[in-house]
């Protein structure tokens, strides 16, 4: 199809511009996506592809290939009263907090004007003497060796956010700052999620693989372009998945003496390693769209 074909859109034509024109910033925000993608983690130890609140092909036992694209510059926070039951109808949350401030106008039951001196966020107000209100990180990915394109949303929880890595492994906000030190940007490399084996509880590890080939840094800056990926950042995966149900009512408890806390207990400080790079490693190879397809096909 011609140029000339495509501008029959205008009721009067004019002049053609002989230079290519990038769309600005508003026209990108102006798209709307009608398709929501996310990689779901399960305590059973594999991933899942969610498109549109639907499954979509079969599981990923134990790792997975991701380029992590975009991420909001805070940590979020997110409070349901209910305990989490998979045999219950999903719920919205009662509160919530993208940049950990303050509840977000969209919230049905924010529980204080300000995160810091929520009672939520007081030791004791949840189980086994841990916050009520949960930290969690929402990032945007793309799956590697994938040539669609195609931006996930990737949840991390609270207990795979904070600590100390091991070697090249690390939480992830250590991991951020591992990549930092030893001078790599963290959409520059093609990370590797795992569940960690030797934790009590679902928990995740963040590993870098290698850097991004020619092929897959075209790919990220194109992605990162798309107004979904932004979005995908942000509270709440239920809203994403079309979930409508109110949350639950807060039931008012006693007032008890508890320590305070605005930060994580524990020091993520990653150690600089002198030797980031494997000389023996060399990028993967572009794969064709079906051979990603086919390597979804691990048990479930």
């Amino acid at each position: 199809m011609s140029k000339a074909t495509n501008v029959t859109i205008f009721k009067e034509p004019g002049a053609v511009s002989t230079q290519k024109r990038e769309l600005s910033d508003f026209a990108k925000s102006m798209f709307k996506t009608t398709t929501s993608r996310r990689i779901q983690t399960n305590t059973n130890g594999t991933f899942k592809r969610i498109v549109n609140g639907e499954q979509v092909g079969n599981a990923v036992r134990g790792e997975l290939n991701v380029i992590i694209i975009n991420s909001l510059p805070e940590v979020s926070r997110i409070y349901y009263a209910d305990k989490f039951d998979p045999n219950k109808e999903a719920t919205l949350p009662n509160c919530w907090s993208n940049r950990g401030d303050k509840p977000e106008a969209a919230a049905k039951d924010p529980q204080h004007s300000n995160c810091a001196d929520c009672p939520q966020n007081v030791k004791g107000s949840g189980e086994n003497g841990s916050k009520a209100c949960r930290y969690q990180r929402r990032v945007a990915v793309l799956l590697a060796d994938d040539p669609s394109g195609d931006v996930y949303q990737f949840n991390i929880p609270a207990k795979s956010l904070f600590g100390k890595g091991t070697g090249n492994s690390h939480p992830f906000e250590s991991y951020t700052k591992f990549l930092s030190s030893n001078g790599e940007g963290i959409d520059n490399v093609v990370t590797n999620i795992s569940f960690d084996s030797n934790a009590d509880t679902m928990e995740l590890l963040f590993t870098p693989v290698r850097n991004i080939s020619d092929g897959e840094y075209e790919l990220v800056r194109a992605a990162q372009a798309k107004p979904e990926t932004k979005m995908y950042t942000a509270i709440t995966v239920a809203q994403t998945d079309g979930v409508k149900k109110p949350p639950a009512a807060v039931e008012e408890k006693p007032k008890a003496k508890v320590t305070r806390s605005d930060e994580p207990e524990e020091s993520d400080e990653p150690v600089k390693r002198s030797n980031k790079k494997s000389s023996d490693t060399a990028p993967a190879g572009k794969k064709s769209l079906s051979d990603v397809v086919d390597a979804w096909g691990s048990d479930d």
